[in-house]
């Protein structure tokens, strides 16, 4: 069976030393997954660290990105110092990449 790129975050969070969790729920009402503060699929903290991930696969991180940047709540989470990032995933030769698109101000 494949991994979905959340589960693929969720390993790779861990690796790098996170605690993190799937923070986007499903809604039985209007049968939709809804994602923390309308962006965030994985939530892993570290240390003093804070990062907020929307996994998807490669071909859809820069539409993914402009989401986040789209998010009226983006800035009330950049404020709390969190990072903000998009992982976009793809096989190649057998092996899992992650590219990260990082969301700031500037954005």
């Amino acid at each position: 069976m494949a991994m979905s790129p959340t589960q693929l975050t969720l390993r790779k969070l861990r690796n790098e030393g996170y605690q993190a969790a799937v923070v986007e729920k499903w809604n039985h009402h209007v049968k939709i997954r809804q994602d923390l503060f309308g962006f965030v699929d994985v939530i892993g903290v570290r240390d003093n660290e804070t990062i907020a991930v929307q996994a998807c696969t490669f071909g859809d991180r820069l539409k993914r990105k402009r989401k986040v940047e789209a998010a009226d709540t983006l800035p009330a989470v950049l404020a709390a110092r969190w990072n903000v990032v998009v992982h976009g995933w793809r096989k190649q030769k057998n092996k899992w990449h992650c590219t990260e698109e990082p969301i700031d101000v500037c954005s």
